[in-house]
């Protein structure tokens, strides 16, 4: 059992030290110039990913402000895809389960947002023809995803957040994956409580 942890935490603790830092910076400019531009961001995923998705809805959307929530009336404003089960089961049933994320990001996408695509084995078809959805409208891509450099997501997404694990290790790309959005999280929290004290120390 004790070997069994020491292995487990010994693969999590690798992927963690070898973030794609540069990528990920990338990603916060990028989302700090849709804030900026009063952009949205749209995330999905499946399973597990769906779950980080709807994580870091309530993050951005919450925590990065929640020191100083009546301090701020500009916020991030960031949906997962589709918004309600219902639109999901509607489009899976009456169109196909490849057409879940795209279909709707379809109907809401506009040039001042971005798209954030998660993806373990970055070739579910269904993101990947979301993500063909954003680059149509001209919206950048921030894919993370897992396995395999060479998957689809990595190959064509904007930012590509990969973390390298032989294939079918979900526990660790995704647990790495909500260990990227709790950094961004955070990331975020700090810029945002350092702008409200700056005011605070002119006023």
């Amino acid at each position: 059992m004790k070997d069994f942890i020491t292995e487990f935490s010994k693969k999590s603790i690798e992927a963690i030290e070898n973030l794609p830092h540069e990528e990920i910076a990338k990603a916060l400019n990028i989302l700090q110039g849709v804030y900026e531009r009063d952009g949205r961001v749209y995330i999905f995923g499946n399973g597990g990913s769906w779950a980080i998705a709807g994580h870091w809805v309530t993050d951005f959307n919450k925590t990065v402000f929640s020191h100083h929530l009546g301090e701020h009336s500009k916020r991030f404003r960031v949906s997962r895809i589709p918004a309600t089960e219902e639109e999901l089961t509607a489009w899976a049933n009456d169109i196909g389960y490849d057409m879940v994320f795209a279909g709707p990001l379809d109907n809401v996408l506009e040039d001042c947002d971005v798209v954030i695509a998660i993806s373990s084995s970055g070739n579910s078809t269904n993101i990947i023809k979301a993500v063909e959805v954003a680059k149509k409208h001209k919206v950048p891509v921030i894919g993370l995803s897992g396995f395999d450099p060479s998957n689809k997501l990595n190959q064509i997404a904007d930012v590509k957040i990969h973390v390298p694990t032989p294939k079918g290790e979900y526990e660790v790309v995704e647990s790495t994956h909500d260990t990227i959005m709790h950094l961004m999280t955070k990331y975020f929290k700090n810029y945002f409580d350092h702008l409200v004290e700056g005011k605070q120390g002119n006023g």
